[in-house]
């Protein structure tokens, strides 16, 4: 059937309750049946280089199944049970899926940002408990092996490595250069070093072990967006299987091709796309380790697509905005639908890349802590640019007024609260200090919602709006100020690709507003006309920025959102240091602490008054030390 508004949502919820449906308990289950159903057909396709000549390697439904099978036989010879940990410190390619896949089905996966650092990496890794690392042997210009060696340093807990060696994919000159020019690898480490691909090979093509029987928690996704230092996201079975299953139902068949450039440490790639492909039996193809990121990319973008003859491709919007300043220049008629999500999109941009590809797009909302998907603009329905769509079939979206902890009238802007069979309820992060106040209305009520976060309404349609972030709310003098407020007035110039507002501290209010603007390419305006037009578009007084800055390029997540720590980090800098000035102190940095949030680390010149210094910075709400 079609899926094109709220009543078609609601009749595939009257078939049956989500519980009475037919479907695998197991991700290695929906493998095997779908492997069964079309074995000769392409699943996983990769390329290393985004050449439209340059090879790729494919699996086929068949032969993905049974390398999975070895992976995961593979992981439990290393001592992997259902309850132990396999991370992988990865960019894409052939044995990331690999990993993802063999680890659910040994034991517990979890992806790990490459773009992390050190630190951060090691935080998690000790914060799971893995037992197992797998990751890339030195190559060139790639810094993840260093990274994994200094993270193993901190993490003891992981007992066995597996590296992974992407010279297997070079042909050529290449294959006999990298060799003499792959860097050193200084183990700083206890751990077993073994070469992925070669073990793998070694193990059986059937499981040598029984599937899991009952659901449990397959994998750990830690956060990644705009709060800071990640927290670990637990999922189970039922919730992989149900983003699956609404890939299957109400998007693909086994005649379509995804395009997916995102990174497989993120939900959106591995739980959304592949779990996609996974059910249905579409083939999904990664372009490059960086995806997006990779050289080449974007100016062989189309031509990919007409190579490997697309019918849909994930993006988000920094993607687009990239793609929309280079000419289609291949035949993209097999193209049918983008999906994109990760940020809110630009209407301007909307409109420009319909124009230019002629493909559809579809904004979607979704996110880590509740396995992922929550709504979308219905494929075959009303696209309501701007908003994030209808919620899916057994998703159920509750706006609750942050006043009063009531539920929201339609049109009133509430916090999104969301219950679905993705939602982990009382267990969605590893640490349990994470999950109090996490759901609403709390632990006494049956029926509880996750609360995401974000403020957002329901129109009369059911199509659900963002508004902000709750926790990113700027309080000025105890006023509170959405920031996308500001955000949309400035996006609104023909200059911005992107602005990002935040509360920067103030001794007397507490915050005032702040933005940072990423230009559009070729683009020129200076910071005092943008102002202008910001206090001419920005209605409320207070919302005014109180600062604004062009940055050549804002920082981004891997997926595309605008990293808001960074850009506080830059604000409390610039303010502290100011403040400072004539005492002879200065901001160090500004580093995460976990328990305390984003602490200024104050840093003494030789005729600094300490005193002084403890007088203004005690002025001010943020934490703050001196440098040890």
């Amino acid at each position: 059937m079609a899926y094109a508004n709220v009543a078609d949502r609601n009749a595939i919820e009257n078939e049956m309750p989500w519980e009475s449906r037919e479907l695998p308990t197991t991700t290695f289950e929906m493998l095997s049946n779908t492997a069964s159903k079309f074995s000769g057909r392409k699943a996983v396709t990769f390329q290393l280089q985004s050449g439209v000549s340059d090879p790729d390697e494919t699996f086929t439904w068949g032969q993905l199944r049974d390398k999975t099978a070895q992976t995961a036989n593979l992981f439990r010879s290393l001592g992997v049970g259902e309850n132990d940990v396999v991370a992988y410190l990865l960019p894409n390619a052939s044995e990331t899926v690999l990993t993802y896949l063999g680890g659910q089905v040994a034991g517990i996966v979890n992806p790990i940002n490459p773009l992390l650092e050190a630190e951060q990496i090691a935080a998690i890794l000790r914060e799971t408990n893995a037992k197992v690392l797998v990751t890339l042997k030195a190559f060139p210009k790639t810094d993840v092996p260093q990274k994994a060696a200094e993270a193993l340093a901190m993490a003891p807990n992981v007992k066995t490595v597996l590296e992974v060696d992407l010279l297997r994919y070079l042909t050529g000159l290449k294959k006999f250069i990298v060799p003499l020019i792959r860097p050193k690898n200084p183990v700083k480490h206890n751990a077993k070093v073994l070469d992925f691909m070669s073990e793998v090979n070694k193990q059986p093509k059937e499981l040598a072990f029984a599937d899991s029987t009952e659901d449990r928690v397959a994998a750990y996704f830690h956060t990644g967006g705009t709060t800071g230092m990640p927290k670990v996201a637990q999922h189970r079975y039922s919730g992989i299987i149900y983003n699956a299953w609404l890939g299957d139902r109400l998007l693909f068949t086994e005649n379509d091709v995804q395009m997916c450039p995102l990174p497989m440490f993120h939900v959106f790639a591995a739980i959304v796309s592949l779990g996609a492909s996974l059910g249905s039996g579409a083939q999904i193809v990664f372009p490059t380790p960086q995806g997006y990121r990779g050289d080449g990319v974007f100016d062989n973008f189309w031509k990919l697509i007409e190579r490997h003859k697309a019918t849909f491709m994930i993006t988000v919007p920094t993607a687009m905005s990239a793609l929309m300043q280079r000419k289609v220049d291949a035949d993209i008629s097999t193209l049918r639908l983008a999906f994109c999500g990760s940020a809110p999109l630009p209407l301007e941009l909307y409109r420009r890349f319909e124009e230019a590809a002629g493909v559809t797009i579809c904004e979607g909302y979704g996110l880590t802590e509740a396995t992922c998907l929550v709504s979308i603009n219905p494929p075959d329905g009303e696209k309501k640019v701007g908003s994030i769509g209808v919620p899916f079939p057994y998703c159920d979206v509750k706006i609750m007024s942050t006043a009063t902890g009531e539920e929201s009238t339609m049109g009133e802007i509430g916090e999104i609260c969301v219950s679905n069979p993705g939602v982990y309820m009382g267990m969605t992060y590893t640490e349990e200090d994470k999950n109090v106040n996490l759901f609403y209305p709390g632990p006494k009520s049956n029926a509880q919602y996750l609360r995401t976060g974000d403020l957002g309404r329901l129109d009369e349609d059911g199509y659900l709006w963002i508004t902000g972030r709750a926790k990113d709310l700027i309080i000025r003098g105890g006023h509170n100020i959405d920031p996308a407020e500001i955000e949309e007035a400035l996006a609104g110039h023909d200059a911005v690709a992107f602005a990002g507002a935040i509360g920067q501290p103030d001794a007397h209010a507490g915050e005032v507003p702040c933005a940072y603007v990423e230009l559009v390419e070729g683009a020129t305006i200076s910071e005092e006309e943008l102002r202008a037009y910001a206090k001419e578009h920005i209605h409320e007084r207070a919302a005014h920025p109180k600062h604004l800055e062009i940055m050549a390029e804002l920082p981004k997540t891997a997926v595309g959102k605008i990293f808001k720590p960074d850009l506080r980090k830059s604000a409390m800098t610039r303010v502290f240091n100011a403040a400072l000035a004539d005492v002879d102190a200065s901001i160090d940095s500004v580093v995460e602490d976990k328990k305390r949030g984003l602490v200024s680390k104050v840093a003494k010149g030789p005729n600094c008054d300490e005193a002084e210094v403890a007088k203004i910075m005690g002025s001010y709400a943020n934490k703050w030390d001196w440098v040890e």
